[in-house]
């Protein structure tokens, strides 16, 4: 049998990830494979380094990215930072805040669980009732930006209750990372975790993660072994650290960490607030666009991510169709729903490099002829 070289037809990518990827990105993957402990590397990994911090906003020392996906980066937190018996406030209002509590368990934790209902964000006044409720917890989990629903959650807030009960934040950011507002720093988060695929618009495969002096400190002073070699932060420090001489730990995708060089110098260069703001036009031009189809969103304005927005699918409207009909008509994807939503809603990305007039454009277009 004779296989034929592998060439996709390029799509738009609006849906909840991966996002397109900038042409320089692409470009950077390409460039020759060098050794992952060669000094140019190991050089470029330091800049690397000093990129995410900026994406952050933070100065951690332990700032890296983890060789795998963003659900490798939640995994990461857990299993480095929660040791079996440890109390969770967790909270749970979609697909991605119900991972976090199969992590917690898995890894031998106790969940307590703070619920909001899907397209709602996490409510801070139940936090801090369930962190008086519980003041043997040791840390507050919660979903940054969810993905599956597109609401945003006040991070600065729910950190700050993190801190008044002197806990650990364990935040995820997969899809808030260069979207919105994020400071690691200044709002007290201790563990963080993003993907490479989604506002960074690189290609899949790497999770930005930042631990804080105090989330080190409990690393450190584990009375367990950490249940997974490959995650275990340990042992990665020494490749992630050191002046110029690393410690072997395992073989870094080397050009994907090319992209994510390139992706992460093009939003310093572009600068945070801007990119933050751009999202914001975009999502205005779209939601103007998607109300004038009579489409309404499933999260309130005051709550509702410019990156992923999710609105309800018409009564009588077929979602699968629809779908494939943009696919092939108009080589654009935009994502159905998650859990709740699934066959009630689409989720609709403007991340990143996706986040241009052109797809604003574009996506009111194909959806206005679909849905006739």
């Amino acid at each position: 049998m004779s296989i034929n070289a592998f060439n996709p037809t390029p799509r738009t990518l609006m849906g909840p990830g991966p996002s397109d990827v900038h042409p320089q990105v692409l470009q950077a993957l390409s460039k020759p494979t060098i050794g992952h402990l060669d000094p140019q590397f190991v050089a470029m990994m330091d800049e690397v380094k000093a990129l995410i911090q900026y994406a952050f906003q933070t100065e951690n020392p332990f700032t890296i990215a983890v060789s795998a996906p963003g659900s490798a980066g939640m995994e990461t937190c857990f299993v480095n930072l929660v040791e079996p018996g440890d109390k969770v406030i967790v909270c749970r209002n979609g697909v991605f805040g119900e991972r976090m509590r199969q992590n917690v368990v898995r890894v031998g934790g106790e969940a307590i669980l703070v619920e909001d209902s899907w397209g709602a964000p996490v409510s801070v006044d139940k936090v801090a009732a369930a962190l008086a409720a519980h003041p043997d917890a040791k840390f507050l989990a919660f979903v940054h930006a969810e993905t599956s629903t597109g609401a945003c959650s006040d991070a600065k807030a729910l950190c700050a209750l993190a801190q008044q009960h002197d806990v650990l934040s364990i935040v995820d950011a997969v899809t808030s990372l260069g979207g919105v507002e994020l400071r690691v720093d200044e709002w007290g988060i201790d563990a963080i975790y993003s993907g490479s695929q989604k506002c960074l618009s690189c290609v899949p495969g790497l999770s930005p993660v930042s631990f804080s002096a105090k989330a080190v400190a409990k690393l450190e002073a584990r009375q367990t072994p950490v249940p997974s070699w490959f995650l275990d932060q340990t042992l990665v420090m020494g490749y992630w650290a050191g002046d110029g001489k690393r410690s072997y730990h395992h073989t870094a995708p080397v050009n994907s960490l090319y992209a994510l060089h390139e992706s992460l110098r093009l939003l310093q260069n572009e600068g945070l607030e801007n990119a933050w703001a751009r999202h914001r036009a975009m999502h205005e031009q779209l939601k103007a666009g998607l109300t004038e189809l009579g489409l309404e969103f499933v999260v309130e304005e005051q709550y509702r991510l410019p990156q992923l927005n999710t609105v309800y699918i018409p009564q009588g409207i077929d979602d699968a169709k629809v779908r494939t009909d943009l696919l092939n008509n108009f080589n654009l994807e935009i994502g159905a729903g998650l859990g709740d939503l699934a066959g009630k809603a689409w989720r609709i990305g403007l991340m990143g490099y996706a986040a241009r007039q052109e797809n604003v454009l574009l996506c009111l277009a194909a959806l206005k002829q679909a849905i006739k």
